[in-house]
């Protein structure tokens, strides 16, 4: 099955309002030809109906960086699939490593929240990823099988059109670093194995997506990478500039 590639902008806690339908209006201006990528903005919460109102019409995608499993309740400070999914997101990021590290956020939870996108007919962003201290010792692959075997509990059988998968090494998340090649490639291909152990051939479709530090330095070279079907990118797809010069080399280099 052939791949489309995607370029995801997490804008993380970045952009009021008006700076986010400005942003977006000029991106569209700029990449109308670029239908060989899907491109997909995940605003804060603030910005996706506006967002949503501004891209309409457009082959443009738009995503929540977060959504609680539950469809309602005393959930203060929570948004549900629903709620997202009546503003017109199509996409909703899981299991960020922020949302691990700094929110406590379990792959159980995780789980749950892959189900409830999945019941709501949204398409989730699954994020995975081990830590500097999981890669010094060794235990990326280990890592990345718990991860996904927790967060994909529970379905028997999987979509390529309805799950994204982004590997992101939480040591090269805003930090400048980035994976090598090999180490890219060498993780990519493990997911691919794993969800292949999960749920057979149907499994290659999945969209691989790469997230760390990419920018428009580095992402020629990272999308050539074998089974890198494009990134989850933060803090370059807050500038125009960048965000479309990543766009260009994933259309120009991908070799799904």
């Amino acid at each position: 099955m052939k791949i489309k590639p995607i370029v995801a902008g997490n804008w993380k806690m970045h952009k009021s309002l008006s700076e986010g339908v400005s942003f977006v209006g000029k991106i569209r201006n700029r990449i109308l030809d670029k239908e060989k990528v899907k491109v997909i903005f995940c605003p804060p919460f603030n910005s996706l109906f506006s967002i949503v109102e501004a891209l309409d019409g457009s082959s443009f995608g738009v995503g929540a960086q977060n959504a609680h499993h539950e469809q309602q309740g005393a959930f203060t400070g929570e948004i549900s699939v629903d709620m997202l999914k009546s503003m017109g997101v199509q996409y909703v990021i899981i299991g960020h490593s922020e949302r691990r590290h700094i929110f406590g956020e379990t792959d159980e939870w995780i789980n749950q929240k892959i189900h409830a996108v999945l019941n709501g007919e949204l398409i989730p962003i699954f994020c995975i990823g081990e830590t500097l201290e999981d890669r010094q010792m060794n235990q990326t692959t280990e890592v990345l099988l718990h991860q996904i075997k927790l967060g994909l509990g529970g379905l028997d059988s999987i979509d390529p059109k309805k799950m994204i998968i982004a590997y992101e090494p939480v040591w090269a998340i805003g930090t400048g670093e980035t994976a090598t090649n090999d180490q890219v490639a060498e993780a990519h291909g493990n997911v691919k194995t794993i969800l292949g152990e999960m749920f057979g051939d149907i499994s290659k479709g999945v969209p691989i997506l790469y997230g760390g530090s990419v920018n428009e330095k580095n992402g020629a070279e990272l999308i050539k990478t074998d089974d890198v079907d494009g990134f989850l990118i933060g803090g370059a797809s807050l500038k125009e500039d960048s965000f479309c010069s990543i766009i260009e080399q994933v259309t120009t280099y991908y070799r799904g």
